[in-house]
């Protein structure tokens, strides 16, 4: 097994920069899982592993049988070299580097007759995002669609802050126009969270298959949204201001469509 313990190490530098350069993700078609329960969670998810760095002092050769088999590339990696490469605060010394998906929006497949979809415009925020996927994951939505994307999806904060929910969910990309392209192709009605011309949310019929679309805090969802939505839809509010964090807002609306079909 080859061991690595110097963090000069040529090979060392490129995860460096995998880890925090979104090009060089992009190019290589490789990111980096860090965390047992993340490696786990990709590995159900259908994700091929290149790599598994570990470092035998946080993470034994027995653990690490039980999670990959013996079937990956593995490099045994000091301890230092496992802090450089970590991105976050808490130990647990492995780490794994992945193949990318292609999440683009033609190649998404819908599983269920009546399914049930988030769809988020534009988030800025990687912990958004990965609020937004533990929400999706905690309801089983039927799939996750994020149009005009500002940050790729392997980007470590939504790793992080999705807990490894990124790799449960069917997760597509596209403009706004392609996703409602395809929404329309499937007739899925398409239930825009804003504050024009809309019904409280809890007057609709979100069993039938639906779309709960919602965008930024800041601007909200783009007019194209809205000249194509089923229904405009809110949350009343009863304070002073008119918005919320944008997944405790998807939350409500995804578990209040989730009542309705376990109640059907």
């Amino acid at each position: 097994m080859k061991a690595i313990n110097s963090t000069q190490n040529p090979y060392i530098k490129q995860l460096v920069q995998l880890r925090d350069k979104s090009r060089e993700r992009k190019k290589r078609s490789l990111f980096l899982i860090e965390g047992e329960r993340e490696i786990r969670l990709a590995l159900k998810g259908g994700y091929d592993l290149d790599t598994i760095l570990y470092n035998p002092e946080l993470f034994s050769l027995e653990q690490l049988d039980t999670i990959t088999n013996g079937q990956s590339n593995r490099i045994e990696i000091s301890k230092e070299v496992y802090q450089k490469l970590a991105y976050r605060d808490t130990t647990e010394g492995i780490l794994a580097v992945a193949k990318c998906k292609n999440h683009d929006i033609t190649g998404l497949q819908l599983q269920h007759e009546f399914p049930l979809i988030l769809v988020a415009e534009a988030p800025e925020k990687p912990g958004n995002i990965g609020a937004l996927l533990r929400t999706a994951d905690a309801a089983n939505v039927d799939a996750v669609i994020i149009a005009n994307p500002k940050t790729d999806l392997y980007n470590p904060n939504i790793i992080r802050s999705s807990v490894g929910c990124i790799f449960t969910k069917h997760i597509a990309t596209g403009s706004t126009q392609e996703i409602i392209s395809f929404l329309k192709e499937h007739n899925i009605n398409i239930y825009c969270a804003a504050l024009q011309a809309s019904v409280n949310y809890h007057t609709q019929d979100f069993t039938k298959p639906s779309a709960i679309v919602v965008g930024t805090e800041a601007t909200g969802l783009s007019d194209t949204w809205l000249n194509h939505s089923t229904q405009n839809i809110i949350i009343p509010m009863q304070g002073e201001i008119d918005s919320m964090n944008v997944s405790v807002a998807a939350g409500i609306l995804i578990f209040e469509a989730k009542r309705q079909r376990d109640f059907k």
